[in-house]
């Protein structure tokens, strides 16, 4: 009787710890110290209106901006409540249905060599905001054509968008849809 007591007393005390105080002070600590990364790193458009978050995927499809990575988030595109990839393997039908339909897409839209994966294939969170430098480059004369901008130009702002590794080792070189696209529109609406 003297254990299962400690242990019920352990057990709640735990659970107030770390169920409650804990979350509780790091969540007033990082609104405090990383306001903006606590909140979702937000972005807003120049009136104050919040347009989407740099951390969560957005549907872009007009040929004027460049698309994101697919998603494979059930309901609708980069549903953040159903995060997740298809789980389809790579001999699994479905699976090649859509990359073979997704390439095809590419394809009407101009893009011609090697199309990168991360065009082709949703990321395993199905939200991925980012997608590689290649996959901009492949995407540049579709939406110079739309926005009648040059070519060059574009590519400078794909280039000032382009994140590299973090302490020069970590991760890979990658563009923020979201805000290359907001870039864009500041400059050719």
């Amino acid at each position: 009787m003297k254990d299962l007591k400690s242990a019920l007393l352990l057990f709640v005390f735990l659970t107030i710890l770390l169920g409650g105080i804990y979350p509780a002070v790091v969540t007033i600590a990082a609104s405090l110290l990383f306001p903006h990364q606590a909140g979702g790193s937000l972005v807003t458009d120049g009136s104050g209106k919040v347009v989407g978050s740099l951390l969560i995927g957005q549907p872009f499809t007009q040929a004027k901006y460049f698309w994101p990575r697919p998603s494979a988030t059930g309901d609708f595109s980069y549903n953040p409540l159903l995060s997740g990839g298809s789980n389809l393997g790579p001999t699994n039908p479905e699976l090649i249905r859509r990359a073979k339909a997704r390439v095809a897409l590419l394809r009407r839209t101009g893009v011609t060599g090697e199309i990168p994966a991360d065009l082709v294939f949703a990321s395993a969170s199905g939200l991925d905001p980012h997608i590689s430098p290649e996959a901009a480059q492949v995407q540049i004369s579709r939406v110079a054509k739309a926005r009648n901008m040059p070519v060059e130009e574009l590519q400078k702002i794909v280039a000032s968008h382009t994140e590299m590794r973090q302490a020069a080792v970590l991760g890979v070189p990658r563009v923020n849809v979201l805000a290359l696209n907001l870039a864009l529109d500041k400059v050719s609406p």
